[in-house]
């Protein structure tokens, strides 16, 4: 009965240490997304809004110094 015993436990230690010593294949995925250039190029209707408001002030502005003049 011993000797079962004893020869169990050998077969189930010897069992473990094979599989454990295995190499597991990793793998690895590599996603590559392309970010679309329009998007960041593209302005908001804030961004236009105000751009515009800002060339009709600075033509106001400039129509003011010249009538103003120089004074160098």
């Amino acid at each position: 009965m011993k000797k079962v015993i004893f020869a169990l436990a050998i077969l189930a230690f010897s069992t473990f240490s094979l599989v454990s010593c295995r190499e597991t294949k990793e793998k690895t995925i590599v996603i590559e997304k392309e970010v679309k250039e329009e998007a960041k190029e593209e302005k908001g209707i804030l961004e236009r809004a105000g751009e515009k408001a800002d060339k009709e002030v600075n033509e106001e502005i400039d129509k003011k110094i010249e009538e103003i003049g120089d004074d160098n």
